[in-house]
């Protein structure tokens, strides 16, 4: 879903109503699990999380001037998307992922190339969120960012 929002607010409020609660929920899911340091504000036209330029000033290497993105979610046409940088550059983080994954939905997880897709809102497991959004630090992030991204 393309948007023209220009804050976290105005974006939850043009999205539909049978997405708008969960998103809200996810958000909030996110807000009290991230460790401290990350910073929520709109990226590439979604809510995301970002490590601020105030702790990693050399920013995103696709365009510096943009802070280093962590995790984005978004409402699309046929799901919700999770996008978290950290666990598609981190095989541990994703392995984690994957093991708890059926603890908490009986369908395969529908992983795409930089994100996990719910098709219902009712199928999101904010528990599992909460604790993959809150094994990584920032500090911990920009370490493997570094490792993988900046030769």
């Amino acid at each position: 879903m393309e948007t023209r929002a220009k804050t976290v607010e105005e974006y939850l409020e043009t999205l539909p109503e049978d997405k708008k609660s969960a998103l809200i929920k996810l958000r909030d899911t996110i807000k009290h699990n991230i460790p401290e340091g990350f910073k929520e504000t709109m990226a590439y036209g979604m809510p995301s999380f970002v490590v601020p330029h105030e702790i990693y000033p050399k920013g995103y290497h696709v365009n510096p001037n943009e802070p280093l993105p962590f995790i984005s979610f978004a409402s699309q046409k046929n799901n919700i998307s999770i996008y978290h940088m950290g666990m598609y550059s981190d095989t541990n983080l994703m392995d984690w992922f994957l093991d708890e994954y059926p603890q908490y939905l009986s369908t395969k997880p529908n992983i795409g190339k930089s994100c996990v897709r719910f098709r219902k809102p009712e199928q999101i497991p904010y528990q599992l969120i909460a604790d993959l959004v809150s094994k990584m630090t920032p500090q911990t992030w920009i370490d493997i960012y570094e490792k993988n991204y900046r030769k």
